[in-house]
Order: C-alpha cells, then sequence, then structure tokens
C-alpha cells in the first residue's frame, strides 16, 4: 500500500467522520439538491442559527461546502457542496412534478441552457422563464449551446407567471430572481451571470456548472 493510497483513505476516513452527526448530515442532504443561504437551512432543518454556522463551519474547514456571495443582495451568502468532494448518500428521491421550470431574471441564458441540458438527462418536461425577461435571449448563450451540440434556436424570453404551472418544480438560477420569488421557488442554483461578465469563458463555466447540476438532481427525481 503506497503512501498515496494511504493519505486517500484518512482523507475520506475523515470525511465519514464529520458526516457521522445528523446535523452536519442534514445540511449536505440539503445542500446536495441546491444551495441555501445559512438562514434557509436553519428554516428547513429547525436548528438555530448559531448551531448552523458551527456545522457550517466544520463543513467548509474540510472541504465539503463553499461560500459564494450573492450577485443581488450582497449581504446573503449562499452555500453549496464542492463537486467531487462530498461524499453523499443516496439520499430521498424527490416527487415526480409535472414540469421543472427554471427560472433567472432575464430568462436570457442560465434558464434556458438549464432546460436544454436537461431535455438531455430526463424524461420529465422542462420550460424556463424570467421574473423580468429581456427582448431576446443572449447570442452567446445560444453560441455555448452549439459549442455543445444543444440549440437554443427559437427559444424566447418569456415572464414567469405566464408559464408557471400547477406541478411545477420551480429551480432558481439565479440569485436575484431567487431572492425575489422567495417561497414560490422550490430549489435554487446559485451560478455567477455570464451576461454580466460577458466572454465565452464565463459561458462556459456557467455551462458546465448548470451541465453538473442537472446531472445530480435528473436521478433523484422519483420515477
Amino acid at each position: 500500500m503506497d503512501l498515496e493510497w494511504r493519505a486517500e483513505i484518512e482523507r475520506r476516513a475523515a470525511l465519514h467522520a464529520v458526516l457521522s452527526d445528523p446535523g452536519r448530515l442534514a445540511v449536505v442532504e440539503l445542500l446536495s439538491l441546491g444551495d441555501r443561504s445559512p438562514s434557509e437551512l436553519s428554516t428547513e432543518t429547525g436548528m438555530a442559527s448559531n448551531l448552523i454556522a458551527h456545522h457550517v463551519g466544520i463543513l467548509v474547514e474540510h472541504g465539503l461546502v463553499g461560500r459564494r456571495r450573492s450577485e443581488g443582495d450582497r449581504r446573503r451568502t449562499y452555500l453549496h457542496l464542492i463537486p467531487d468532494v462530498a461524499v453523499v448518500p443516496a439520499g430521498w428521491a424527490l416527487p415526480r412534478p409535472r414540469r421543472v421550470l427554471f427560472v433567472c431574471t432575464a430568462n436570457s441564458a442560465r434558464s434556458h441552457l438549464a432546460v436544454a441540458l436537461w431535455r438531455g438527462a430526463s424524461h420529465v418536461d422542462a420550460a424556463s422563464a424570467g421574473t423580468h425577461p429581456a427582448s431576446t435571449v443572449s447570442p452567446s448563450a445560444v453560441a455555448v449551446a452549439e459549442r455543445h451540440h444543444l440549440s437554443l434556436q427559437g427559444v424566447v424570453p418569456r415572464l414567469f407567471d405566464d408559464v408557471r404551472r400547477d406541478g411545477d418544480l420551480v429551480v432558481t438560477v439565479c440569485d436575484n430572481a431567487h431572492e425575489e420569488m422567495g417561497h414560490r421557488a422550490d430549489l435554487h442554483w446559485s451560478v455567477p451571470d455570464p451576461v454580466r461578465v460577458g466572454d465565452d469563458a464565463a459561458f462556459d463555466a456557467a455551462f458546465d456548472e448548470i451541465a453538473r447540476r442537472v446531472e445530480d438532481l435528473a436521478p433523484r427525481i422519483a420515477a
């Protein structure tokens, strides 16, 4: 047994020890579905804010959880699992929704990319909308989709209230939209806005993050 293999075993054992606490396991399980602010975690778990802060601090220290400042309310921080690091149990399956509705502010990039990716990963229907739709879809979003052999041709920004149906699983992919919608959103993915940056690298990064999250969520939808 070489030293590298032994070190990896010790690292994984330490992660399992961290997750042996029910409170920390609950936090990780919730974050495996979507990002949460500390106050949202406190509400969903019923744990006091100081206990949430304690658990989150340990999870951050061990590289399981990261923090990201909201692009909307800069006083707010969203917590997310670190990809390829967290050892997360299978968890529970979500009830099968009628449709998954991805929402961002302008409905010009992230939410359309999420729909295109979702349709390749799940038989559950998907749609997108915006809280303040733009006039057109971002050309850079169309371009990044084409680079990954997906098409956004023919899609147009639409208003959330005009698109939402009963039975939708609403997933916000934009901090501003999430904070505006409040409890009308079921899950949140804090994906940085590529339109604000404007270059190909930003759109590629947003695409990759949405793709990873789609791959994580799709199997959690009950058959």
